[in-house]
């Protein structure tokens, strides 16, 4: 349902951008456009960021330290 209203009011935004002129027109046409542009990167971003918030970023020197013990105990075994 919200897809044809959105199909009809597209329409008829596109025909009253027809009538303004190809200057007005185009002006508002590329001002509509940029702005669905810029919205959807901004939620994309938001998106990104409320993923990526709930996995832990890896520490290298946790890692490092954890490697080197794991060298020292197959030193001592080995």
């Amino acid at each position: 349902m919200y897809l044809l209203l959105s199909i009809f009011l597209a329409l008829i935004l596109g025909y009253a951008l027809l009538l303004m002129g190809p200057m007005v027109g185009g002006f508002f046409a590329f001002a509509i456009i940029t702005g669905t542009l810029f919205r959807g990167l901004y939620l994309l971003n938001d998106i990104h960021r409320r993923i990526t918030k709930d996995i832990p970023k890896p520490d290298p020197v946790k890692e490092a330290y954890e490697n080197y013990l794991k060298e020292k105990e197959s030193k001592v075994q080995g």
